[in-house]
């Protein structure tokens, strides 16, 4: 022992005498510094890290962001074993009780910067290549800007304020920015110059169908421009539609129209396997399962959908209010002002007449699960019924047997893709804009692509459906085509082709009807479902996602809350 102390201390004064610069000055063994990685041979490992962030979310963080798209507005329910279920989620569908300290608002921020980052790191690495050293380093570039756009897209439609930070932001000064440092129209003008320059830099066609091509980043473009154009003041009122972003939305989609179609039967846009990355998938979230990983990269995110008949959760569901939305008059129209009052009873669907699209969209008991008639949905899957009805979610959802299922106890996760725009969003985008310019004739023809496809969307489910219904809008036959039904029209078109896939509140928030329509809906839910007793929208408040308390703390202040949290 006193050999050993004696061989400690004489190293202590070994190191003692030794300049202290000079040890510290020597590169640690075994690590490896930036130039050792950003090199041709390993750039891309920034990229593909970059592109891993979409696929990073979790069931209580879900990028497909169901919770706040669809529970959020008349769509869906939330679901699971009761009101304490994810209780923050619970909040979110009543509008009651929201409150900035939720862990799941922090988290799903939190991962959204870190796609952000991601991709910063990425273009910084890059641009510290010359085109000569790596070929495909605009490519890339552009690429990395269209997947920062995409997060930055969400941010901001939940948040509406967030801090904006790019590859030049020296990461010294992040702390230092605001979530204020860009007003409402500077943060969009920043997201569409993502799409644009991603645009301009984006190849026509790519060979990994994973990667955006040049018309998805005008899709996204589209988009980006379409929300802004909805001007709103510092209580959420839209104040205007701006004629000049509306023209730019429509610029962006011209770019984009005919380089897709639309699917021949609605469905296959939501199956497994030979349906993926389809002729109507502008951009998707790739997953997988068998790739050599523990689990595959299988969809976390919307893992608590699956009714507890075939596994876990049962989130996730839809409402009454949906499902009697898809009722159609004898003429095949929606029936605009009527449809809520009376609820479409499933165990008598002849009764009704309705949109097809109900089937690809809602599960009813009794009918075949995701079309296989072997696999009957039934109403005991449903975990609270009493509470929650007798619906649940499909196009999320696979079919039993697809072999892209893996149990990770206690849920089964599917390996199917996300669309994140399909070519029907182009459509009916170019659609509202051109109404909203007063351009009703040429968004007609838009329209009706949209619900002919609709019509015949029958290829599945036609075995066991006999009541389907729908027409296309005939000016001075079964409607008058004037800017206010052409606007009904358009908007209710919107609920229908992209009911359960997470943009029904974020539609209502830009068109400035979400108070509106939400406590006319709290008002008829009150009657059926006592957990609505205490909901109740409030204008200027509700319409956005408190900002993260722990961000706020983070900054030290330097973030301002939103109204009313």
């Amino acid at each position: 022992m006193k050999k050993y102390i004696l061989l400690t201390v004489a190293c202590a004064f070994l190191l003692g005498t030794t300049s202290c610069n000079d040890f510290l000055d020597n590169e640690p063994r075994g690590a490896l510094s930036e130039a050792d990685v950003v090199t041709p041979e390993n750039v891309d490992g920034f990229v593909i890290a970059a592109y891993a962030a979409l696929g990073n979310d979790h069931y209580d963080t879900p990028f497909s962001l169901w919770p706040y798209g669809n529970v959020r507005s008349d769509d869906a329910y939330k679901g699971g074993s009761g009101t304490n279920d994810i209780q923050a989620f619970h909040f979110f569908e009543i509008s009651n009780n929201i409150r900035s300290d939720f862990g799941e608002l922090d988290r799903l921020w939190y991962l959204h910067y870190v796609g952000i980052g991601r991709c910063n790191k990425a273009i910084a690495a890059l641009n510290q290549l010359s085109d000569a050293q790596y070929p495909n380093k605009q490519k890339r570039i552009a690429e990395m800007k269209f997947v920062r756009g995409h997060f930055y897209f969400m941010l901001k439609t939940l948040f509406k304020y967030v801090p904006y930070v790019d590859e030049n932001t020296p990461i010294d000064d992040y702390p230092k920015i605001s979530n204020r440092a860009k007003n409402d129209q500077q943060l969009w003008d920043a997201i569409a110059s993502n799409f644009e320059d991603a645009a301009a830099n984006l190849p026509s066609t790519q060979s990994e169908v994973g990667r955006p091509k040049k018309s998805a980043a005008y899709a996204y473009l589209a988009k980006a421009r379409l929300y802004q154009a909805y001007e709103q003041d510092d209580n959420y009122t839209v104040t205007q539609i701006n004629p000049i972003t509306l023209q730019k939305s429509i610029d962006a989609a011209n770019q984009v129209i005919g380089n897709y179609t639309l699917e021949s039967d609605f469905g296959y846009n939501f199956l497994p396997g030979t349906h993926e990355n389809g002729p109507e998938s502008v951009f998707s979230i790739q997953y997988s399962d068998n790739d050599g990983t523990l689990f595959g990269r299988l969809n976390y995110g919307d893992v608590l959908s699956l009714p507890q008949g075939l596994g876990c959760c049962d989130f996730h569901k839809p409402s009454q209010n949906l499902v009697n939305a898809f009722k159609t008059t004898p003429q095949g129209l929606p029936m605009f002002d009527t449809y809520n009052d009376t609820d479409l009873n499933y165990n008598q669907l002849n009764n009704y007449k309705v949109d097809p699209r109900l089937y690809h969209t809602v599960a009813l008991p009794g009918l075949p699960w995701k079309y296989d008639e072997n696999k009957i949905y039934q109403e005991s899957w449903n975990r609270s019924p009493g509470t929650y009805g007798y619906y649940a979610s499909l196009k999320e959802n696979v079919p039993v047997g697809c072999g892209c299922t893996v149990n990770v106890d206690p849920f089964y996760a599917n390996s199917k893709n996300r669309i994140i725009i399909r070519y029907s969003d182009v459509l009916l985008m170019k659609a509202e804009a051109l109404i909203e310019l007063g351009q009703i004739n040429e968004a007609l023809p838009l329209i009706n692509q949209v619900r002919q496809r609709a019509a015949n969307s029958t290829v599945l489910t036609g075995s066991y459906t006999s009541n389907n219904l729908i027409s296309k809008y005939e000016p001075g036959v079964n409607c008058t085509w004037n800017q206010d039904f052409a606007r009904k029209a358009l908007r209710w078109e919107r609920r229908m082709e992209f009911a359960m896939e997470g943009s029904r509140f974020f539609d209502l928030v830009r068109w400035g009807t979400a108070a509106g329509t939400m406590n006319t809906y709290y008002s008829g839910e009150k009657t059926k479902r006592s957990y609505y007793s205490q909901a109740g929208f409030d204008h200027g408040i509700e319409e956005y996602c408190p900002i993260p308390l722990a961000q706020i703390n983070f900054s030290q202040g330097l973030y301002k809350q939103n109204n009313g949290y």
